[in-house]
Formats: structure tokens, sequence, C-alpha cells
């Protein structure tokens, strides 16, 4: 698939399905996070990062860049853009954001607004070690296949919750980060 294949089939008409998130009794948080397509001359990834293993919440998990929203973002695309810029040296013109999937709310009590941005590759990333242990990619193709897709249900005195997972050769993407791009992949 390329990027022109991709955004047909991204800004389509049909109606979209949502992944089941987490039933806030209250809004949520404002955050933001951007799911960087890399383009290749042939071929195009998902860029992850590792959450570095020091930090208080969700330390070493797989994540896209991003965070809450700050009161000097005037958007939450403006969220995105700036955090991604913080953890991994991104600059906002360098990534050609074409849209956002579905709010996305999360058991920390967060709404997660996912933005979809094209970055031209390769570049050079300057991550925040205190932030980013590291990033990896994962071909885009793969995480598009829903046969590459795990659910686990939970059960909370609400009722059952899905947890998702997608494993990739040493990682575990889970969670809201898989629930993205299940979200993503289920324009295709």
């Amino acid at each position: 698939m390329d990027k022109a294949q991709f955004l047909t089939r991204f800004h389509h008409a049909k109606q979209i399905n949502s992944e089941a998130d987490f039933p806030l009794r209250e809004p949520g948080r404002p955050a933001a996070v951007l799911l960087p397509i890399m383009e290749y001359d042939n071929e195009l990834t998902v860029l992850f990062t590792v959450r570095a293993s020091h930090l208080r919440h969700h330390a070493g998990q797989i994540s896209f860049p991003g965070g809450k929203q700050e009161l000097t973002d005037n958007s939450l695309v403006e969220t995105a853009l700036r955090e991604t810029h913080e953890e991994v040296g991104l600059h906002p013109y360098k990534v050609e954001v074409v849209g956002n999937l579905p709010v996305y709310r999360t058991v920390s009590r967060y709404e997660v607004i996912p933005y979809v941005g094209f970055v031209s590759a390769p570049t050079r990333l300057i991550l925040d070690k205190n932030e980013v242990e590291s990033t990896f990619e994962v071909p885009l193709s793969f995480l598009m296949d829903k046969n590459n897709h795990l659910i686990h249900w939970v059960k909370r005195k609400e009722g059952q919750f899905p947890v998702y997972f997608i494993p990739w050769k040493q990682h575990n993407i889970w969670g809201a980060t898989a629930a993205f791009v299940r979200n993503l992949s289920n324009h295709f």
C-alpha cells in the first residue's frame, strides 16, 4: 500500500466502527497522540516509542508520541505535534497531518484523539531519554491485518472490557495504543 492508496481508504465516506473504550463516568482530561506513518520509497511503516523505564506511569510500555493538552496548546493537534517534537525531535513542519481517529477514553481517565500524519523517511530522530527509551517501526501492512491482532477480555464490576494486543518481534503493542491501530485498521 502506498500513500495514495492509504488516503483513499482513510478518507472514504462509509461509517467506521470504533473499538470499545473505557466508559468514563465524567469527561476525561483532553490528550492527543500522533500516529506517525513513515513514508519510504516502497513501504509505509508506523513509528512507535518505548517509554522510558524510570517513568512513574506506563514505564516501558509501547506508545505513540503524545500526551495531555497544556494550557499553551491552541488545539489537540497542536498538542500531538508539540509532544512529538519534545519526545522524538520530529518538527511539526515535517509531519503532514491527514486526519484523526475517534476519541478514545482510557482507564487513566483521558480522552485521547489520535492524529494520523505522514513523515518522509528516513528522518533523524532525537529522543528525549527522560521520556523515550527507544523507537521502532512496524510495516503498516502488518498492522492493518486484523489476523495479527489479539483481544483479551477483562472483567470489572461494570462488565467486560477488551484489552487489545498486537505482538511484533520482541515488542507487545497493547492497550490504548493497540486500540488506536485497530481503529485505523477498521478503514481497511
